[in-house]
């Protein structure tokens, strides 16, 4: 399955879940709809009692009655179902890789950037198979700081927001009408869900950055 698909499966199966969620606490879910201001508080207080996103729990609140029927609700659980089957993982196993609290900011010259960087570098090895030296990862980073600036590049830092804390780098190199994007996860964030989370966030980021291209995504970097 390649990434692209693997992560609409993904999405697909958190909606269904979100939905099923919905059913079960039906009574719950019209609560907090009756006693909401507003939509936008409606989708605030459904995402946090579904503990979804906002943008299911605005599915949610976008599904007519007849979805409420045995029939459908058995439809959906099996849609569930066949889901499962075919993902190697759940976002429940991974749970970063909703992407709820995950972000991408630029990559910038401080030390923990730095830091990350190097880190990153320590599993980079040259045409002989020996890693890299000091002055290598210096000239890669440096080069890469100027391919930003010259705007022929992007790079961003992967954080995870509640623990303040980066787990990762984004790297996208411009090629003519292509967007070349690498993800690298630090290898104690691993299997968590992030670098699927990094793939969703960057679809917008490197869309902003160079409109109009094509993104070719790889992991690792």
């Amino acid at each position: 399955m390649s990434t692209e698909v693997q992560d609409r499966a993904h999405d697909r199966r958190e909606l269904t879940a979100a939905l099923l969620r919905a059913f079960e606490l039906r009574h719950e879910v019209l609560d907090a709809v009756v006693d909401s201001e507003d939509h936008a508080e409606a989708v605030a207080s459904v995402a946090g009692l579904l503990d979804t996103s906002e943008a299911y729990a605005e599915a949610v609140l976008n599904l007519t009655f007849r979805r409420l029927t045995k029939v459908e609700r058995r439809r959906t659980q099996s849609e569930l179902d066949d889901l499962d089957s075919t993902l190697e993982w759940t976002a429940a196993e991974r749970p970063a890789s909703t992407g709820r609290q995950v972000r991408l900011r630029p990559f910038s010259g401080s030390e923990a950037d730095t830091a990350l960087f190097r880190r990153r570098c320590a599993e980079q090895v040259d045409d002989v198979g020996a890693q890299w030296s000091e002055d290598r990862i210096e000239k890669e980073r440096t080069a890469g700081l100027g391919r930003v600036d010259d705007e022929s590049a992007a790079w961003f830092v992967c954080e995870d927001t509640a623990e303040n804390r980066g787990v990762g780098l984004v790297f996208g190199e411009l090629t003519g009408h292509e967007v070349d994007v690498a993800i690298w996860i630090d290898p104690d964030f691993r299997k968590k869900g992030y670098g699927t989370a990094a793939v969703k966030h960057s679809r917008r980021e490197f869309a902003a950055e160079f409109p109009g291209t094509v993104l070719v995504v790889r992991a690792p970097a």
